[in-house]
């Protein structure tokens, strides 16, 4: 009788376990991770160009995705690879960052790298991409690789198909992009290396411009994504360093191509431009910090000088004017959306895809089979 009961109580105990287990697993938020690696060999300087000016397009082509009803978080990593510039130990490949969800600090690395001749080990890079990252262990969090380069994907010590493998055991999807003719990249194996773990074969030319279309709400939408930087509070040792790297990329958006400006006020209103790790509002937010227990010599100086009630009242005031203006960049954006749909429509694109065109048709398919919906 008392193994009976035991046996009854232990499966009461899996059985409600199972159960808790089940309903977190519904109510997590899902990851969307992207890992970026790029070739920084000599002649990859239109690639670089390419993604400098074309990251927050990208962004902003997740803004409306959700999996089962739930907004997804973001978070980007980047390798670059093949330049003589690195170490040869290392098989010339450097994690410029870890996955993040700073994009300012992506966009902040992309401009500051340069290109160097160099041996392209596409095998090496993945697996390093692969084994060091700390990939997300769920099932339906997507997963992604975007390898880019133009030399044969077989360099190396590392075998591709062993690093695909390893991809692939992981639940991480790698996605080729050969910078050059189509049958030159199937003949160096780049389609072989996205087949490995069902990912997209694609090629694009580095060199060409992506075309931007004008609307009548593109002046406006910069205009108000400019005003959203002063609704940050900086605060703690890392404060004033991003609010300056946010204010330095703003510069290196209108540097990098027409359009890049906006795509960028267009993501910083959109749920991925995020800075909880240093603006008050965000983290207040999102309950990461009390400002009740942040010493005064963390606070800006003009919060310093108020007592608690204040200080409390100028971070909603904050907030609140922050999401005014972030509504008011979504409206106009939808409006413009409709304006360049048209005007697309009356224009023919002709030849290779851009880098953001390749990255954004690979990235919603995969998404599609990892149950997101995009409400675009």
């Amino acid at each position: 009788m008392k193994k009976m009961f035991l046996l009854v109580l232990l499966f009461f105990f899996c059985f409600s376990s199972f159960g808790i287990q089940s309903v977190s697993a519904s109510k997590r938020i899902p990851l969307i991770q992207v890992a970026l690696l790029l070739d920084t060999s000599n002649s990859m300087d239109g690639l670089i160009s390419q993604a400098k000016s074309q990251l927050w397009k990208f962004v902003n082509e997740l803004a409306d995705a959700e999996q089962d009803g739930r907004e997804p978080m973001l978070y980007v990593a980047l390798y670059e690879y093949g330049n003589n510039g690195l170490s040869s130990s290392s098989g010339y490949i450097r994690q410029v960052t870890p996955f993040t969800y700073d994009l300012d600090k992506i966009s902040e690395e992309l401009f500051g790298l340069t290109t160097n001749g160099g041996s392209e080990y596409c095998g090496a890079v993945i697996k390093d991409a692969t084994k060091k990252l700390k990939w997300s262990k769920y099932r339906n969090d997507l997963k992604i690789v975007f390898i880019a380069g133009n030399e044969e994907f077989t360099q190396g010590e590392v075998n591709y198909k062993d690093a695909g493998g390893l991809a692939k055991s992981k639940g991480i999807v790698v996605n080729t992009i050969y910078c050059g003719n189509f049958k030159q990249g199937v003949e160096t194996k780049w389609k072989d290396g996205a087949i490995i773990t069902g990912g997209e074969y694609m090629n694009i030319d580095q060199d060409k411009k992506a075309v931007h279309i004008s609307s009548p709400q593109d002046k406006e939408i910069e205009k108000l994504g400019l005003s959203l930087n002063k609704t940050y509070i900086p605060y703690g040792a890392e404060g004033e360093r991003s609010f300056a790297r946010q204010a330095a990329q703003e510069t290196n958006a209108k540097m990098a191509a027409p359009g890049a400006p906006l795509q960028r006020s267009v993501a910083k209103a959109s749920k991925y431009y995020r800075a909880t790790s240093w603006d008050l509002v965000d983290a207040v937010k999102e309950n990461k910090v009390d400002i009740e227990k942040i010493k005064k010599e963390e606070l800006p100086k003009n919060m310093q000088k108020m007592n608690m009630v204040e200080r409390k009242k100028y971070v909603a005031k904050e907030t609140k004017k922050r999401t005014e203006i972030q509504n008011k960049i979504k409206k106009l954006n939808a409006d413009r959306k409709k304006y360049v749909a048209k005007k697309m429509r009356e224009l023919s694109s002709k030849g290779m895809d851009t880098l953001d065109a390749a990255m954004i048709r690979a990235l919603r398919k995969q998404a599609s089979q990892k149950n997101y919906k995009f409400k675009k």
